[in-house]
């Protein structure tokens, strides 16, 4: 298993749902790549974190706020349809 198909099951087996069929693949590939090890458990740590956070107290931001973001983020990523 390479590196990138193990970061494709992360979020599968952080919520129990790797198949098994990839299970034995996905777990020898933890033990033998620190980098891979290390990305799963800042992720599981992540998880854990958001998971203690309260839901739906955020607001959503008021239209023209929005739309001040919405324009920098596109000043600053400009599409490339070429």
């Amino acid at each position: 298993m390479t590196c990138f198909d193990a970061i494709d099951l992360m979020g599968e087996a952080l919520e129990g749902r790797v198949p098994e069929s990839s299970r034995p693949g996905f777990d020898e590939h933890l033990v033998e790549c620190p980098p891979c090890r290390n990305y799963y458990d800042q992720l599981a740590v992540t998880v854990r974190a958001l998971e203690r956070l309260p839901r739906g107290t955020a607001a959503a931001p008021a239209p023209a706020q929005r739309d001040r973001l919405l324009r920098r983020f596109r000043d600053q990523n400009p599409r490339s349809d070429a």
